[in-house]
């Protein structure tokens, strides 16, 4: 079996991060959310998918193309920390489906796509020469992976963490912490299914 080591060096199988670890998300106290949250390849066809949702009382992953159930994610905290391994899935290939009661609801995952910044916009903001930097930092709508959304961008070297907080998610800034590009002091992430003028 794959193991992985967590914070405190707890040994835990190749799918459930460690308790630490759930509990550095759910308390927004982790400084890199995409090392545990969203997609992990595990094997060449199996993937580690996880997700926190704190108002779901379940989860599921779906397929994106048919919107097929694919696996039910295991929560692994009552807070609302989901997880699950999926064999013979893309890490672009899935929505998720969530629930509480008898609502459900279906959502893209925030922790399965790429970094807006290319590599030369970090390069050129670290070094402090990017001419067109406005075009790069703050809120700007783009598409990635062929889902339209917002990407977001701030220089805070500083920061030990960022959200990204609105209306979309209840002001609450556990549900979208940033990505951290220490080579440049910037913190990115890309919401999707967000539309320019939403508070």
């Amino acid at each position: 079996m794959n193991t992985a080591t967590s914070m405190t060096g707890t040994r835990v199988d190749d799918w459930r991060p460690a308790p630490d670890l759930v509990d550095a998300i759910v308390t927004a106290s982790h400084g890199d959310p995409f090392a545990v949250l969203g997609p992990h390849v595990l094997a060449p066809d199996a993937l580690a998918i996880r997700a926190f949702a704190p108002g779901a009382e379940r989860a599921e992953i779906i397929d994106r193309a048919t919107g097929a159930a694919c696996a039910i994610m295991e929560r692994l905290d009552d807070r609302g920390f989901f997880a699950a391994r999926v064999k013979g899935m893309r890490p672009d290939g899935y929505r998720l489906r969530l629930g509480r009661g008898s609502d459900t609801w279906e959502k893209e995952d925030v922790y399965r796509f790429p970094s807006p910044l290319g590599e030369l916009d970090l390069y050129l903001i670290g070094e402090g020469t990017h001419r067109n930097i406005y075009e790069k930092l703050g809120a700007h709508p783009v598409t990635l992976d062929g889902v339209h959304g917002i990407s977001f961008a701030v220089w805070a070297p500083n920061a030990a963490r960022v959200s990204v907080v609105g209306e979309f998610n209840g002001w609450d800034g556990r549900e979208h912490p940033m990505r951290r590009r220490h080579e440049a002091g910037v913190w990115d992430l890309f919401v999707p299914d967000l539309s320019p003028g939403a508070l």
